[in-house]
């Protein structure tokens, strides 16, 4: 079977899931007990998966089989050096009656019981602290989920039933996690405003991550950082172009816990090794983090909150992160200390790629001090206008703005890649071809017309600093001259076209009578007016 048709037919199922919460609590809500209990039989199926493979040296035929396989083998003299080893393998273990199999067989013979499930999850936040908290938004004894008991613990049964139906012994990570990643999306769609804490458009994320791999695909222990990282789907984006994936390093950080649960889920269900993934849930700017082992990287990704609060407390002054500027972002917007925390932690070879607003690019006071310190170290090495309405939680048209950290010039290529889109019912979206003529102006790093323009720090100096992508990318398009003689012989065709039709109304106007006086005396008036004309 082909993967794409493996991951529909997952796709199918998780969102039939979805169906049966959806009238009972809007998406931003469901899609917690959704992806929540989905990552919750991917523990367990990947467990029976391991377990059987460690007892019989081989897959299971279905993961009942291997649940036997393992009620069998802890009845044995050496259960406790097979629970030993799966735990140090895969950092938790699941009793028998806890795993999601067990759970799906008593919710088909109605004795499902949440009270269990609960247990669980419990018991694999307890088993090591990357997992602590992790299903911390999931109450299965809310009133969303039904009035009373019972009808709660049916919703749940039926989610388990129906979730049950995705076949993840015959599935890949990849397959998987592509599937969350689409679901994630989905989602996204469907809670608008909310989604942009997170989500990252796809087409977005490619460009930002190709950009900033250009040239580092074959390193082995790459590391990437996306100090706001939402879902953590821009950070999984690296793995698509590396060609050392297993090897890749991700540091993330995120504010929002239910989000940032989220992104813990997302890295496993990708295939990502607890050892690979450090990530935490924080306050980007008022604390710096990481600051201990690893502190620069590779690769930094970001799609910051545009234009945040933040305290821009005089104390930040001191701060290393901002110090050498001299002045901070402005509290009302975060802009600037978003992309000065991400340029701190990139490494002096590595390459940084940000999505903000186009503010960024010409607003003055205290973030044209920043920009024009930015410019004359030549950490500014590119700036790429987007389209509008790519992002779902804002209509504005943003750009990507590329660092590095040294380099010897001080040249910025400006790209306008506003126009290369395909309009969608809600958003705009760019496709491959798109994201590759972004690519191909990157790459060749010179002047196109209408489309590119690689100015020289003399260019930037003369313009102030200000580096607003018209002033430097011409797409003017000059209008077909007019033809005026065929301009005024339509005119005239036109004028004895209107004549002829007055003249047919005026003649029907002619033709109206009525016994009404009054009537008769303002139809004439106006018969009057239109001959007098």
């Amino acid at each position: 079977m082909a993967e794409t048709e493996n991951s529909k037919d997952l796709i199918s199922v998780l969102w039939s899931g979805a169906d049966i919460l959806r009238s009972k609590m809007d998406a931003n809500e469901y899609k917690d007990y959704l992806l929540g209990i989905v990552f919750y039989k991917y523990l367990s199926d990947s467990f029976l998966i391991k377990v059987y493979d460690m007892i019989c040296d081989d897959k299971p035929e279905s993961l009942k089989e291997a649940l036997e396989a393992y009620k069998e083998e802890l009845k044995g003299e050496y259960a406790e050096d097979l629970v030993k080893e799966m735990r140090d393998e895969c950092h938790y273990v699941i009793e028998p009656e806890l795993t999601y199999t067990y759970f799906a067989d008593a919710a088909r013979n109605n004795a499902f019981n949440r009270e269990q499930l609960q247990k669980a999850f419990n018991n694999i936040e307890q088993s090591d602290p990357i997992f602590a908290d992790l299903f911390t938004d999931i109450d299965l004894y809310s009133n969303r989920l039904g009035t009373g008991d019972q009808k709660q613990s049916d919703t749940v049964a039926n989610l388990i039933k129906e979730i049950d139906k995705a076949d993840l012994l015959n599935s890949d990570a990849e397959i998987l996690g592509n599937a969350y990643e689409y679901l994630i999306g989905q989602f996204a769609s469907e809670t608008g405003k909310k989604a942009g804490e997170f989500y990252t458009p796809q087409a977005v994320s490619k460009i930002l991550t190709r950009i900033a791999i250009a040239g580092q695909e074959e390193k082995r222990g790459l590391s990437v950082y996306d100090p706001c990282m939402g879902s953590g789907s821009l950070l999984l984006n690296a793995k698509k172009y590396s060609e050392q994936p297993q090897y890749i390093k991700y540091y993330g950080q995120e504010l929002n816990t239910s989000t940032y649960n989220l992104a813990r889920m997302n890295m496993f269900l990708h295939g990502i090794v607890a050892e690979n993934q450090k990530l935490r849930n924080g306050d980007t700017l008022d604390g710096d983090w990481p600051t201990d082992e690893e502190t620069d990287f590779n690769m930094v990704l970001m799609n910051p909150p545009y234009s945040a609060k933040w305290s821009a407390a005089a104390g930040f002054l001191q701060d290393e992160r901002f110090s050498e500027y001299g002045v901070l972002a402005p509290k009302s917007k975060a802009d600037y200390a978003f992309l000065l925390h991400g340029l701190y932690h990139l490494k002096n070879n590595g390459t940084m790629a940000i999505v903000l607003p186009h503010g960024v690019l010409f607003r003055g006071a205290a973030e044209g001090k920043i920009r024009e310190k930015l410019l004359r170290a030549g950490n500014i090495y590119a700036v790429i206008g987007l389209p509008a309405n790519l992002f779902y939680n804002t209509s504005i048209p943003t750009c990507i703005i590329i660092l590095k950290k040294h380099r010897d010039g001080r040249d910025v290529l400006f790209i306008d890649a506003s126009k290369k889109f395909n309009k969608g019912k809600k958003q705009n979206e760019m496709l491959d071809e798109h994201i590759d003529e972004v690519m191909n102006l990157y790459t060749k790093r010179e002047t196109v017309e209408k489309e590119a323009f690689l100015a020289s720090f003399e260019d930037i100096e003369k313009n102030d600093f200000n580096l607003n992508i018209p002033r430097y990318v011409d797409t003017f398009e000059e209008e077909e001259p007019i033809d005026l003689n065929a301009l005024l012989t339509d005119m005239k065709k036109t004028d004895e076209e209107i004549e002829k039709v007055e003249g047919e109304f005026l003649s029907l106007m002619k033709q109206l009578t009525s016994t009404d006086e009054t009537i008769m005396t303002s139809l004439n008036d106006l018969i009057g007016m239109m001959e007098g004309k």
